[in-house]
């Protein structure tokens, strides 16, 4: 289908057959072809300035949808839903720590820190768009496949809204604080004999025959949610663009939401350039980064092994979308060693503002391409960190307490007798430190 001259103000299209559907249609994909499915909107009636200036009132918002930071971009989100499902989320600081600074080679590196979500990920964004419209469609149940942050994430935006939830997730591979955040929350939370590919693959089969509304992010109103990150960070940088913008990726749903609001913004004159992308993918999952190094010329699929459990991802469903990312922003992609990912990790954590192992392989990102000379010191750059330090505990206390040998970062306890004799010791021999 093709709409004529009319058309509404936002619709669905196939990024493979450019079919075209309404955005109230339930389907996961393309029902033509099968191929993904993006949000489209007409161009905003309202111009720059009026723009910013909606975007700058409801900042600060006491209550209501438009306390939140993704709900305040309503006008290029979802501008026709009316009743949103909201904690609020969104409004997360852009940090900086000199000691970052060092360690990667960057002047003025900043962490737009998703970790300060309600559910401790950056997914509560793309979350609070799908589940609103899956409350507007009127589904029965939502689902979806996880390696844990997802799960988290729908399990808590669903019993905010009060629609069943299903999530299926890889039996003893998903770390434990997003394990107990699902079962917390309420939803019915299956352990799949498998990897995250197979939760996916039998996930959209229950979506097909069972009818329940999909919320992995081949939903493109999560996208459209998951935007809002850099909208959000180029509204705390005045608008004026960094130079590089350096992600995790995964299933690629951030590196393809990111890609679309940075053309969209340039598109309808919130921005007057675009910032580069960098998508960091850990070695043990690194089949985008794979594809890259070959111009894209075919698809690459992995089994996934890495100490970064969120992305742990060897198929990653938004590839196409995610290469259209890469293309349009003159992105790179790279993959970064699981070494590199804890070192990170570590320097990241001793700065005082933490992370989850996977947030990390930006910052290791980051100090790759500044070493290899594609990142300049004197570059503007934004590194996300996608979630927070207390998601994946067993890896943190892995690195600093279980390692051999013991790695530059690593911060053993020491056991000691009651005695202020042996608190003296020990603070005698401990090193000067310093966030920064």
């Amino acid at each position: 289908m093709r709409f004529g001259i009319e058309r509404p103000e936002t619709w669905q299209v196939c990024t493979a057959c450019r079919n075209e559907m309404v955005e109230t249609d339930p389907h996961a994909r393309c029902v033509r072809c099968g191929g993904l499915l993006e949000i489209e909107h007409r161009v905003p009636t309202a111009g720059r300035e009026e723009l910013l200036r909606r975007f700058t009132e409801r900042r600060g918002a006491p209550v209501g949808g438009s306390a939140s930071g993704v709900w305040r971009y309503r006008d290029i989100v979802l501008p026709s839903a009316t009743e949103v499902v909201s904690h609020p989320e969104g409004n997360t600081p852009l940090l900086r720590r000199s000691a970052l600074d060092r360690w990667t080679g960057v002047d003025g590196l900043l962490l737009k820190h998703e970790g300060h979500n309600p559910t401790g990920s950056f997914k509560d964004r793309g979350m609070t768009v799908g589940v609103t419209q899956a409350r507007r469609i009127g589904a029965k149940a939502v689902a979806c496949a996880s390696t844990g942050n997802t799960a988290a994430s729908l399990a808590a935006y669903a019993s905010l809204a009060g629609i069943p939830a299903l999530v299926l997730v890889p039996a003893g591979n998903v770390a434990l604080g997003k394990l107990a955040q699902s079962l917390a929350y309420g939803a019915r939370t299956l352990l799949v004999r498998g990897d995250f590919d197979d939760c996916l693959r039998l996930v959209e089969e229950a979506s097909t025959t069972l009818g329940v509304y999909l919320l992995n992010s081949i939903n493109p109103f999560r996208i459209e949610g998951q935007k809002t990150i850099v909208l959000e960070t180029l509204e705390q940088l005045g608008w004026d663009p960094p130079d590089w913008i350096v992600l995790p990726a995964g299933n690629l749903g951030n590196t393809a939401a990111f890609g679309k609001a940075l053309v969209e913004a340039k598109a309808w004159g919130l921005i007057d350039r675009l910032p580069r992308l960098a998508a960091v993918q850990a070695a043990g999952a690194a089949p985008f980064a794979r594809s890259f190094a070959e111009g894209f010329a075919r698809r690459h699929r992995v089994k996934a092994e890495t100490v970064a459990t969120a992305i742990r991802i060897g198929d990653p469903a938004s590839y196409d979308r995610a290469v259209k990312s890469i293309r349009e922003t003159d992105g790179v992609v790279l993959a970064v060693t699981d070494e590199e990912i804890l070192a990170a990790k570590a320097a990241v954590d001793a700065s005082g503002v933490g992370c989850e192992p996977a947030s990390a392989a930006s910052v290791a990102g980051v100090k790759r391409l500044v070493a290899a000379g594609t990142i300049r010191p004197a570059d503007r750059v934004v590194a996300v960190l996608t979630g927070h330090i207390l998601k994946d505990p067993g890896a943190l206390l892995y690195y600093h307490r279980e390692l051999e040998p013991p790695p530059p970062g690593a911060n053993r306890p020491i056991e000691i007798e009651p005695t202020l004799a042996e608190v003296s010791r020990v603070l005698e021999r401990a090193a000067p430190s310093g966030s920064g």
